[in-house]
C-alpha cells in the first residue's frame, strides 16, 4: 500500500511517515501544494493524507484539480482550523475524511485503515499489463500461463513499475519506492534487479 503525506509540518510530517512505515506502508511526502499535486498525478496512490493550508497551492486547490481529472484516490485533509465551513468545503469538494489538528496519532492511523477498507472492494488486487498479471495479495505473477516466482524486492520493483505503465520512471523515483533510501545516481542495483526481471520474464 502507498500513501502520500501533504503537509509542511515537519514534526507531524516526521511522526506520521516513522508510524505509517512500521505498518509496512510505502510513503511519499510533499511539504508544498504544488509538489503534492505532481506526486499525486504522477504517482498511484491509496490515500492521500492532505493538509489545507500549504505553500504554494492549498489542499482544497490540490483536491479540486485531482477530482476534476478523475484521480478518485481516498483523501483524508488535515487542518489547524476547526471551522465548519473549511470542513464542509473540504468534503464538498471530494475529500473522504476530515481531521483537524492537534490530533491523536493512532485515531489518524485507525482513519487510514478505515479508508483503505472502504476502497477494498471495489478495488481489484489484480494488475495487468499486456499478458502480464500481477496479484497483489497473493504475490502471483504470471505471463499467460506461465507462473513466474520472484523475491519480494524483485516483486515490489515490478508492482511499481506496473502501477506506472506508461508513465516515463527516474531512477530517484524507483530508488525511493522501491528499496526507501535516496538515490546517489551511482548505484547500479536498479539495472540489477530490472535484469533480474527481464531474464524471468
Amino acid at each position: 500500500m502507498r500513501i502520500l503525506i501533504v503537509d509542511d509540518e515537519e514534526n507531524l510530517v516526521n511522526a506520521l511517515y516513522k508510524a505509517l512505515k512500521e505498518e509496512g506502508y510505502s510513503v511519499d511526502i510533499a511539504q508544498d501544494g504544488l509538489e503534492g499535486l505532481e506526486y499525486a498525478k504522477m504517482n498511484v496512490y491509496d490515500v492521500i493524507i492532505l493538509d489545507i493550508m500549504l505553500p504554494g497551492m492549498d489542499g482544497i486547490k490540490i483536491l479540486e484539480n485531482l477530482r476534476n481529472e478523475s484521480i478518485n484516490t481516498p483523501v483524508l485533509m488535515l487542518t489547524a482550523k476547526d471551522a465548519t465551513e473549511d470542513k464542509v468545503k473540504g468534503l464538498d469538494t471530494g475529500a473522504d475524511d476530515y481531521m483537524t489538528k492537534p490530533f491523536e496519532l493512532c485515531e489518524l492511523m485507525a482513519r487510514i485503515r478505515a479508508l483503505l477498507r472502504r476502497e477494498a472492494p471495489t478495488k481489484s488486487p489484480i494488475l495487468k499489463v499486456a499478458d502480464l498479471e500481477l496479484n497483489t495479495l497473493t504475490h502471483q505473477v504470471k505471463r499467460g500461463d506461465k507462473e513466474i516466482t520472484l523475491t519480494s524486492k524483485e516483486f515490489a520493483l515490478l508492482e511499481y513499475m506496473m502501477r506506472n505503465a506508461g508513465r516515463v520512471l527516474t531512477r530517484t523515483q524507483i530508488a525511493d519506492h522501491v528499496w526507501d533510501y535516496e538515490f546517489d545516481g551511482f548505484s547500479n542495483i536498479i539495472d540489477v534487479y530490472i535484469r533480474y526481471l527481464r531474464k524471468k520474464n
